[in-house]
């Protein structure tokens, strides 16, 4: 499948609330429970500090098959070169490319704003997931063991690293 990847704009917000909102009923990407309305989306858009971006990808006819974005990992300055990503894949769309397009860009983008290492959780059992962020370089650091609940359930959390600079710099 062909497609392109930009900045996120305004104009993405309903694309990219369909999107986050598919992956919160699904359960597999975040343990978030409420659906996010189009306003939120676009105060969340708005709201961001320059450095952590938002990008999407889209096809030939400009339809947004998924988003991906930078995000603070912590406000303690000792940790600003440090981002924690999201990726969210339209649901009809995973599984094809789609999200190894966004993490390549984004890491790229993550490259840009002078990050030095990207950071992830994910829920554990989403395997898809973990392949994905294995194939691209990240690392799995660890698991937290029953840290949230999904349906009434706990769940584990992987959190996973990936250096984007050399550990001499």
């Amino acid at each position: 499948m062909e497609y392109t990847t930009r900045g996120a704009i305004l104009e993405d917000i309903p694309s990219i609330t369909t999107i986050y909102n598919e992956g919160i009923e699904d359960k597999i990407a975040t343990l978030e429970t409420r659906l996010r309305t189009k306003d939120e989306m676009r105060s969340w858009l708005i709201d961001r500090s320059d450095k952590h971006k938002v990008v999407v990808g889209e096809d030939k006819k400009g339809v947004i098959l998924g988003w991906a974005s930078l995000n603070q990992f912590n406000s303690r300055c000792c940790y600003s070169g440090v981002a924690d990503i999201s990726i969210y894949v339209k649901r009809e769309m995973r599984g094809k490319g789609v999200g190894k397009g966004l993490l390549n860009f984004l890491t790229e983008v993550g490259k840009e704003q002078g990050f030095h290492k990207l950071v992830l959780s994910m829920i554990d059992s989403n395997i898809s997931g973990k392949k994905l962020y294995l194939s691209s370089g990240f690392r799995e650091v660890g698991t937290y063991i029953n840290q949230g609940i999904i349906d009434g359930k706990w769940v584990n959390i992987t959190i996973m690293e990936k250096l984007l600079v050399d550990a001499q710099e």
